[in-house]
């Protein structure tokens, strides 16, 4: 039986040796962390009693994933999927929320329905399209022309001044604005609208899920499905020289898969100096800060509905949000930065002790950067919800100076696995109509850091293992290994 190793216990670590496993290959992943999970791990942070998410905490593009559906995560996982897929606080008691419901966003957005129905309609239509589109490398002819095309005329509008002529309210620019700046890019730009509009079809769409109990559920059904197929995790199990690592015999058909920073790639032996230099080329963006809180009850926001919404995008106009992302582009961090905020706990009893909640927080800042976020989160949380700061029974808080002690592949904290820019999106890590193949035999890059990119999805783990099963001559189709 061939032999495939994998280094990184992240969903798309994960998902390839589920796939290998279940392709007949005797597979071994290597975790350097206690726990398994990478960006996918839950943990009590504060307080006894309150689960928080490590890294990730709601995921638009998981419930979609073709991988995941095909290893069965859609039954596996419990799934909950709210009505309000994300939320938007206004000054003023005011607020703009994204419903599952397009109709109902639109008739909420009064004067710019209209247009909000136009922009994301026929993306929520054709997410499976859309999702092929921009779910692996750019450079392909993809499976729906007619999806490919919407998508593309809509990131050129969103992705550029010409945006600001889409709508006429405050409401509309802040509500798409606060989803494109997920991307942690400057705004406005292609890649990150190309992102936004994806989030926002997935919205009003499937809908943005989590899982009840934590994002570690995700984790746990992969490790189960790779279980059951003889499969194995090592944790505490740092890789940083892979000279050093025996995983095997290419020449006998073993393999090893990296989902890891494409800089322990530098470590293989006979990398050719192209390749090399082009993965050194390889450019880390602006990082995350986060801070958790445990509190004693749920936010007061000061519009109700906000407290419907999983997702919060705490940020103020588009203007706010714009100068917030530009400031981080040009190595600084705002007084008003832009919030993503998560509160899982108003559909999710199993977070935090009855009555209590638990919120996740984090702000976009320079490569690196020591700052502690808590003071800066709690501030703008206050703006719209006065009464947040006494709710406060603890907090925990991570700056993106130690993200990458916590989890190598965080270069610098960046927890995309790369610069979100659009020569990035087609150089990611290099540029290649097969970029999960090293020119080293039997060894691949399955991590963020090749397309289709960061979330949670699995589709970098997929497409690093399908390469390698092509290569090896056995079938790699979704249907053929998780059949």
């Amino acid at each position: 039986m061939a032999r495939a190793t994998v280094v990184g216990s992240g969903p798309n670590g994960l998902t390839a040796a589920a796939a290998l496993a279940r392709a007949g290959y005797d597979v071994t992943v290597l975790e350097a962390s206690h726990h398994v999970g990478g960006g996918v791990r839950t943990a009590a942070l504060t307080l006894p009693g309150f689960r928080h998410d490590v890294c990730s905490a709601v995921h638009p593009a998981a419930i979609a994933s073709p991988v995941f559906r095909a290893i069965g995560l859609d039954q596996q996982v419990d799934w909950i999927v709210p009505d309000a897929s994300y939320a938007h606080p206004l000054d003023g008691g005011a607020a703009a929320i994204a419903w599952r419901d397009i109709d109902r966003t639109a008739d909420d957005l009064g004067a710019d329905g209209r247009a909000w129905r136009a922009m994301l309609r026929p993306l929520a239509r054709r997410i499976d399209g859309v999702v092929d589109a921009t779910g692996n490398q750019l450079l392909r002819v993809p499976r729906d022309p007619v999806a490919a095309a919407r998508f593309g005329l809509r990131v050129l509008e969103a992705g550029s001044f010409l945006g600001r002529r889409s709508f006429r309210t405050e409401a509309a620019h802040a509500l798409l604005t606060g989803v494109v700046a997920h991307a942690n890019a400057p705004l406005p730009s292609p890649a990150a609208a190309a992102a936004g509009l994806l989030l926002a079809a997935h919205g009003h769409a499937g809908g943005w899920a989590y899982p009840r109990g934590g994002a570690q559920a995700i984790a746990d059904a992969l490790v189960a499905d790779l279980h059951a197929h003889g499969g194995r995790v090592e944790t505490s199990h740092r890789v940083t020289d892979l000279a050093a690592l025996d995983w095997g015999d290419p020449a006998a058909g073993d393999l090893l898969l990296l989902d890891a920073s494409p800089r322990l790639a530098l470590t293989l032996p006979g990398v050719p100096p192209g390749y090399a230099r082009a993965l050194r080329r390889f450019r880390y963006g602006a990082a995350a800060a986060k801070v958790d809180f445990a509190l004693d009850g749920p936010v007061p926001w000061a519009h109700p509905e906000v407290a419907l919404a999983p997702t919060v995008h705490v940020g103020g106009t588009r203007a706010e949000i714009e100068a917030s992302e530009n400031a981080v582009a040009r190595g600084r961090v705002s007084e008003r930065p832009y919030v993503l905020a998560v509160q899982p706990s108003v559909l999710d009893d199993t977070r935090a002790p009855r009555g209590r909640a638990v919120l996740w927080a984090y702000i976009h800042v320079p490569h690196g950067s020591p700052l502690d976020p808590t003071e800066l989160v709690i501030r703008q949380i206050e703006r719209f919800a006065p009464g947040f700061r006494d709710r406060i029974l603890a907090s925990h808080a991570v700056p993106a100076s130690r993200r990458e002690v916590e989890n190598p592949a965080e270069i610098g904290g960046d927890v995309f696995g790369g610069a979100f820019t659009l020569r990035q999106a087609v150089r990611r890590p290099v540029v290649s109509a097969v970029p999960w193949r090293t020119p080293v035999r039997g060894v691949y890059l399955a991590s963020a850091s090749t397309p289709p990119g960061p979330g949670v999805h699995g589709m970098p783990g997929w497409h690093a293992a399908r390469t390698a099963l092509r290569d090896a001559g056995r079938p790699a189709t979704l249907d053929a290994v998780f059949a």
